[in-house]
């Protein structure tokens, strides 16, 4: 599918479309279709115009076997998302494809391109209005705030031990942790570390403040060797109580929402789910094998 046919836009005007798109869809769906890893990359690699389609109204982006494809609301109903996709999705090999808020248009798209649905993550939500339970001390384990480039080895070790399994979090490195640093988010007394007496790091939570009003449990992650104490409890009850003393009024976080362990720990800390802030996730695996023309 060349330029003409899709209308595309190449250069800095496609990275400026491409946030066009976003705010649309913000605005129109109140969710943003390209993930913080995603965001992350166009902010600091730009556009690589042999994976990207885009669009004044839409775009695909294809990158190390992420697909991120949005249309804006105004401009849905005539077939531009199914042309971005037949053109992203044009060169085999696996394909992994986020539709966040699980909107009918995905479901629909994803069955006509042969994408399976197999994943779920869950944005959880409390107000600030509930009250929070009294933190308790955690025998042996002091919480303290991140000090600095000093905690960073062990902070990733602990990330990557943690997360072992994740196909996103678990890939952590220096770099990633640099990026995400320099956000004008971060707030270095906002990652807190639980440590034994020797020093030694047994868990984390890294919190996040969206605005002056919303917080958001960012992850919280606890060594397999100190799990079963109630560390991760402890340390989602400290960052909440910090999110509220800073003004949030609701706190969101993100969760898997096969990981039941994590869930009882939310749900006991006052988070609920409703079923449309759910973001699902699709894979191609391989490329339908097409059949060839009988004569």
């Amino acid at each position: 599918m060349v330029a003409a046919e899709l209308g595309l836009v190449i250069g800095d005007a496609a990275v400026d479309a491409v946030l066009d798109v976003r705010r649309r869809c913000v605005a129109g769906d109140g969710n943003d279709p390209v993930d913080e890893a995603g965001h992350l990359r166009l902010k600091h690699d730009g556009l690589d115009p042999a994976g990207s389609w885009v669009t004044a109204d839409g775009f695909a982006i294809r990158r190390d076997g992420q697909l991120d494809l949005a249309v804006a609301p105004d401009a849905r109903g005539h077939g531009l998302g199914g042309r971005l996709a037949a053109a992203a999705l044009a060169e085999p090999g696996p394909v992994a494809a986020w539709s966040h808020g699980d909107h009918p248009a995905a479901r629909a798209l994803a069955r006509r391109t042969g994408l399976e649905r197999v994943r779920e993550l869950w944005v959880m939500r409390r107000s600030s209005d509930v009250p929070l339970p009294e933190q308790a001390p955690v025998p042996g384990v002091t919480i303290r705030p991140y000090a600095g480039a000093a905690d960073d080895a062990a902070l990733l070790a602990v990330n990557a031990a943690a997360f072992a399994d994740h196909p996103e979090q678990g890939a952590l490195d220096q770099a990633g942790l640099s990026e995400r640093m320099r956000e004008p988010w971060f707030d270095p007394s906002g990652l807190l570390l639980a440590v034994d007496a020797t020093g030694d790091l047994l868990g984390f939570h890294w919190t996040k403040r969206h605005d002056e009003h919303r917080g958001e449990v960012y992850v919280v992650g606890i060594a397999p060797a100190a799990q079963g104490r109630g560390l991760g409890r402890a340390l989602t009850l400290a960052g909440l109580h910090l999110l509220v003393s800073r003004g949030a009024r609701e706190i969101v976080l993100y969760v898997e929402s096969d990981n039941d362990p994590a869930l009882r720990v939310y749900r006991g800390l006052g988070f609920e789910h409703a079923s449309a802030d759910t973001h699902v996730q699709y894979r191609r695996m391989s490329t339908p094998v097409t059949e060839a023309p009988a004569g």
